[in-house]
């Protein structure tokens, strides 16, 4: 067994893990080691936009883990592909820049977060962007992130937005402005028709620091503790056991299903579970696994009258060629942007004070996510609720850290989401029947003409359902009985020890949440560096104010806001 000693050890290189080690290696002032479980993020697939339709099932990069058998979904087991990479989930997903609604964070807040409300986080989202289209006081222009727009304009995505219009839908360029609501062009975290990872954003320039170590195929099997103290971490790597020792502190962001299940392979999470698996307890913490939310989602597929769909596009050797070398020498077409063209935010339920659905529009269609296209000029409208209300958990099943957990998060489980549900696929019919979007539809693919009622439409969710990849929520933050953390982030219970990444969310966003988990990954670098003692933290109140001296580090003032 090797041991190695740091200031700070960092589990999970994933979309919050790479900006923290980013962020805290920075000045040079402590050593900072980064664990990641998967290898190097050297597959081209990765870096191209499209790729992640060849990384999505590929278990070299991707943990391909599928939740419990779910009993609102007609007893399915849901895919949930995890990023198993530098940069995690970041280098493998749709690329789409969405930081959620204000009202999002000011709830964080209001459940025992202060720091947290929307006020306090939008400076870490400018912070961390380089925006190539869009400025004013919402978007940043010196950040690692690059985001950039869909510049392509494509005639299906307009008839959708301007279907949107007909229904009272505004057309938007900035889903991360003032208001959510709209419809118009994903931004996407690319640049020049290239991917940008987190790991590529933050990693690629801090690999050259001295002060901070980067470890792949190095998978952590628990968090090592002295009394209630956390001083290191044992990990697995090359067939080697190995140890790190913290001097200061181990932070967890291995995301939503490993940072719980370390924590309960660790001797911390609910007693009785610990022990039935022989597990030490080192503190009694019933909340970590708990409070488990994602977006669920259901695909409406409609057969296109023209033959202009990325189906069409891949049916045809010439067609398939010419994206090849559109890309090749332009970094333009399908190849540069993905899948995902179109978004919108609406109201389904006509009480909603802010946007309760979400949809991803993209120019082809296929049996599953990532799945092979149709024959057909297809096209699909995938449409998801943005703040689910049914709670599920995670547990281990196994003192293995090799075997996943047992994830169970319980869609569908209440009225209002079924509600919810089910008046988001009526909008999708009713954009589908707009003079600007019926021209182009020869029919209903999915779920088709025979389902009409509510509770055929429930059915149709029940049987087709599935997960948009935003787990988030088993180590929530809060001063609610059962929050696993403060709102610091430190693990209660414990000392030395805290958890950055999307499980800290006490509620569901609303939107995609890598962008949100970067943001974590940002704020939890200042939160350690300010409490580690003086120096670089006595910076921070004017650098939170916008008025301390200007760089790369500076937080913007923030803007109002207007619902």
């Amino acid at each position: 067994m090797t041991e190695r000693t740091y200031d700070y050890v960092i589990v999970g290189a994933g979309s919050a893990g790479c900006a923290l080690a980013g962020r805290l290696s920075e000045d040079g002032r402590y050593s900072v080691l980064l664990l990641e479980a998967g290898p190097a993020d050297k597959n081209i697939w990765i870096h191209i936009p499209i790729g992640y339709g060849k990384t999505m099932f590929d278990a070299r990069y991707n943990w391909q883990f599928y939740t419990e058998a779910q009993p609102h979904l007609n007893q399915r087991k849901v895919y949930w592909p995890r990023g198993r990479t530098l940069g995690g989930s970041s280098s493998i997903n749709g690329l789409v820049y969405v930081r959620g609604q204000a009202e999002d964070y000011d709830h964080w807040a209001s459940l025992g977060n202060a720091g947290w409300a929307w006020k306090d986080v939008l400076p870490y989202f400018i912070r961390s962007e380089t925006n190539h289209s869009l400025g004013g006081p919402y978007h940043g222009k010196s950040g690692p992130l690059q985001v950039s727009p869909i510049r392509e304009r494509h005639e299906l995505v307009e008839a959708f937005i301007g279907a949107a219009g007909e229904l009272g839908i505004p057309r938007t360029d900035d889903f991360n402005g003032a208001s959510q609501e709209g419809a118009g062009y994903y931004q996407l975290t690319s640049r020049n028709g290239w991917r940008c990872s987190s790991a590529k954003a933050y990693l690629k320039p801090a690999r050259s620091r001295p002060n901070l170590v980067v470890e792949t195929d190095a998978h952590t099997s628990r968090v090592l503790f002295e009394g209630t103290a956390a001083v290191g971490v044992n990990f697995r790597q090359h067939g080697r056991e190995c140890t790190a020792r913290a001097t200061r502190e181990v932070i967890l962001c291995a995301g939503a299903i490993q940072s719980p299940q370390l924590l309960q392979l660790s001797g911390v999470g609910p007693a009785a579970l610990l022990r039935s698996h022989g597990i030490p307890v080192v503190a009694d913490s019933a909340g970590v696994g708990e409070n488990l939310q994602d977006h669920l989602q259901v695909r409406l597929m409609f057969k296109c009258a023209r033959p202009i769909t990325t189906n069409d596009d891949l049916q045809s050797l010439w067609r398939r060629m010419k994206i090849g070398l559109k890309w090749m020498l332009f970094r333009k077409g399908p190849l540069a942007i993905g899948i995902q063209l179109g978004g919108l935010f609406a109201r389904a339920l006509k009480d909603a004070g802010t946007p309760d659905i979400q949809f991803h529009f993209g120019t082809i269609s296929a049996d599953s996510t990532a799945g092979k296209p149709h024959a057909f000029s297809g096209f699909t409208m995938s449409m998801c609720q943005l703040r689910p209300t049914s709670r599920g958990s995670l547990r281990i099943t196994s003192r293995d850290p090799s075997v996943p957990p047992a994830m169970n998060p319980n869609y569908l489980a209440t009225g209002h989401d079924q509600s919810v549900m089910i008046a988001g696929v009526k909008v999708a019919r009713a954009l589908a029947r707009t003079r600007s979007l019926s021209p182009y539809i020869l029919g209903e693919h999915l779920p088709g003409t025979g389902v009409q009622t509510d509770e055929e439409i429930l059915e149709f969710i029940r049987a087709y359902g599935s997960s948009i990849f935003h787990p988030v929520g088993t180590c929530r933050m809060g001063s609610e009985a059962g929050a696993v953390l403060d709102e610091r982030l430190r693990v209660r219970g414990v000392r030395r020890l805290r958890v950055a990444d999307a499980s800290i969310m006490p509620r569901l966003v609303s939107g995609n949440t890598n962008a949100p988990a970067i943001m974590i990954g940002e704020k939890a670098a200042d939160m350690i560096l300010e409490d580690a003692g003086p120096g670089r933290g006595d910076l921070l109140p004017a650098l939170l104010t916008g008025s301390g001296a200007q760089g790369e580090r500076a937080v913007a003032p923030v803007p109002a806001v207007h619902a």
